[in-house]
């Protein structure tokens, strides 16, 4: 847990409830000092967008590292592994639900805790809300498992816009996933890496996230968000999140607590879970000309 005074409800889901931050073009920063804005934060996710926003998958057994190039190992790859992907790949691009589900098993488990009902219906309200999201899933790595089966390391980018009556949200993601495919189906996934952002207003803050990918049960860390750009007079805020990842109220807002930031950027220290554990970690930076907010996963083991 993040050990500062913080409200720490959710991150991880970059996407906004109804009544979140105020239109960043007219943000007033002493009106907006300690409220609390209710803040559902997608992503990616992230997601957590690596269930809901990307369809990849993942494996209990690790494929071996190739060192091969991303276009070599694809060209290498099985027939069907190939065309899986490349059928996966364009199905969700036309955010075609039906043909997307295709691919998954009804028995389709993840780390996330989604399964299949849960990711078909997150996609489903993912994609109203998100109308234009375009993905693009390249093959890193795999092996073949029992007959028919196999396990691939995928890498999954996405991008795409909201469009409200009073702002725009833009969406990235990447996320890297091991996956097993079982008779031409994505039977589990488990998700090595993630990595979503959102942004809106003329011109979001930049921003350099410095946090481990891993770590040990009760290990300490520093989560840091730098703003790359000078102060020049201007106010920040923000507040750094952190929740577990979980299918439980993927799109349900969350209340935080947004302060004044006087150093230029967040800076927080935290300690891993006990247990081994996913956690999602969020920074929220506001300007009065914009806004970001990056959310990675964090995996305890």
């Amino acid at each position: 847990m993040l050990k500062t005074p913080l409200t720490i409800p959710t991150p991880g889901r970059l996407i906004y409830g109804r009544r979140s931050i105020s239109d960043v073009g007219r943000f007033s920063v002493v009106r907006a000092l300690g409220r609390r804005w209710s803040l559902g934060l997608a992503t990616a996710a992230t997601l957590g967008l690596a269930a809901a926003v990307c369809p990849t998958v993942a494996l209990s057994n690790p494929p071996h590292p190739s060192v091969a190039s991303p276009t070599t190992v694809a060209q290498a790859a099985p027939a069907e592994v190939q065309r899986l992907l490349t059928e996966l790949e364009a199905a969700a691009s036309d955010r075609n639900l039906d043909a997307v589900m295709a691919f998954y098993s009804q028995s389709f488990t993840s780390d996330t805790g989604f399964d299949y009902a849960q990711l078909r219906q997150t996609l489903e309200t993912l994609w109203q809300q998100y109308p234009d999201l375009t993905y693009e899933i390249e093959l890193l790595s795999w092996q073949a498992a029992d007959p028919g089966s196999y396990i691939v390391e995928t890498r999954t980018q996405i991008a795409g816009q909201q469009t409200r009556s009073d702002r725009t949200l833009t969406l990235s993601a990447d996320i890297t996933s091991r996956q097993r495919l079982e008779a031409g189906q994505i039977v589990s996934q488990v998700t090595l890496s993630e990595t979503s952002r959102l942004t809106s207003g003329d011109r979001p803050p930049t921003v350099q996230v410095r946090l481990p990918q891993t770590l040990s049960p009760g290990e300490s860390y520093s989560f840091d968000t730098i703003v790359i750009e000078p102060l020049e007079g201007r106010t920040l805020m923000g507040v750094a999140v952190e929740e577990g990842v979980t299918a439980e109220d993927f799109f349900e807002p969350r209340p935080v607590v947004l302060g004044i930031l006087s150093s230029g950027g967040l800076y927080k220290v935290g300690t891993a879970p006990e247990e081994p554990d996913n956690r999602w970690v969020s920074s929220v930076v506001i300007r009065e000309d914009g806004m970001v907010v990056e959310t990675r996963r964090l995996r305890v083991e």
